[in-house]
């Protein structure tokens, strides 16, 4: 479809995977408010292709950073901001994420009027800066939301794009019809993975960070119990990264697991989710995709604030957490010693997620 070109809006999505997920309310209200501009999506290589091409017309793929420390990563916007000066000029910018390089982008891009958040010593950087409370507990999905100057009640109607289904219970009683989402549509570049001729079931083992990695012997005894009350196949998700612990979890070729990690980009995984009896991961990106796609999805959650980053649906999520004394702190890493080391995760037992599973999750 062919955009008038007169208004130029340039977006820095965000980097991660589930915070881009958790951006879709985001570009969807943009597209809805300036239907005919052309939307512009800049983003790093690892989230590229889960750009949302249903409401942007064109994606730039950031530079890798070559070295280390604050001065490459500047080179490495100063080249990206360059190329995007010699499309032309850009009306309007948002950054998405909240730090310098992103706001830093938008500047010397010389976009006309630059919004985000006053975060990171960067207001002089934008026009139109938002003040940012680091205390105050906000959906990040709003958080982005924000950046287009909605009311309140408009906020609540564009967060809640999807509806939310009676099974989630983190937002009870908000009205709305359960939407779909239609990965093939808005990811038309993605390769899908086969799913097999079975029914089958996924988890995905990873995260980026310490504190949100449930035990991989977890992991273990929850396909053992699957398997024993269902006799299905569980399909093991993620990235290279992922791939030792595929290896782990596939040893025991009793529980019936078959790898499915480091096959592709993170939309080549969309038909896997979507035909999933269900789906168990860790509090990570791949969370927000199995959900987004439309699988049941169970969230064994650790260190961060469900408040803040909870999957947004369409499709039922259940989490499960420990409220031990310092949680939620948000951090990689846990810095407690001994028994009380990791204990918002390692308090969630095997048996109380497949409990979870069978009661809210399982095939209908």
């Amino acid at each position: 479809m062919k955009r008038d070109s007169r208004l130029r809006i340039l977006v820095r999505s965000p980097n991660w995977i589930g915070d881009q997920v958790l951006a879709y309310p985001f570009f969807h209200t943009l597209r809805q408010r300036y239907p005919t501009a052309e939307i512009t999506a800049v983003c790093p290589a690892w989230v590229e292709s889960i750009q949302f091409l249903d409401c942007v017309d064109r994606v730039v793929v950031a530079p890798r950073v070559l070295g280390t420390g604050a001065i490459a990563k500047l080179r490495s916007v100063e080249t990206l901001a360059t190329e995007l000066r010699k499309t032309g000029k850009w009306d309007l910018a948002f950054s998405l994420p909240r730090s310098f390089s992103s706001a830093w982008l938008l500047f010397r891009a010389r976009a006309q009027k630059r919004v985000g958040y006053s975060a990171d010593s960067r207001r002089f950087l934008l026009t139109d800066p938002l003040s940012w409370d680091e205390e105050k507990v906000l959906h990040r999905s709003s958080e982005y939301l924000r950046l287009l100057g909605l009311t309140d009640l408009e906020l609540d109607r564009a967060r809640h794009y999807f509806g939310v289904p009676p099974e989630n219970d983190l937002d009870p009683g908000i009205p709305g019809r359960v939407s779909g989402f239609e990965p093939g549509q808005v990811w038309p570049n993605s390769k899908p993975l086969a799913p097999p001729d079975e029914k089958y079931w996924v988890l995905a083992p990873g995260s980026a960070a310490e504190s949100r990695r449930w035990p991989v012997a977890r992991f273990a005894d929850l396909a053992r119990r699957v398997h024993d009350a269902m006799g299905i196949r569980g399909l093991i998700v993620g990235g290279p990264k992922e791939a030792s612990l595929a290896v782990q979890l596939t040893e025991d070729r009793s529980l019936q697991l078959r790898d499915y990690t480091g096959q592709g980009p993170v939309a080549d995984l969309w038909q896997i989710f979507r035909q999933a009896s269900f789906t168990v991961s860790n509090d990570s990106g791949l969370a927000h995709i199995a959900a987004l796609c439309g699988s049941p999805t169970q969230v064994v959650w650790g260190a961060g604030d469900p408040k803040r980053t909870s999957p947004l649906g369409p499709a039922r999520v259940r989490i499960a957490f420990q409220p031990v004394e310092c949680w939620p702190c948000e951090r990689n890493t846990c810095g407690l010693p001994g028994p009380k080391k990791m204990e918002c995760l390692t308090g969630l037992s095997s048996e109380l997620i497949w409990t979870e599973v069978q009661s809210g999750l399982k095939p209908s």
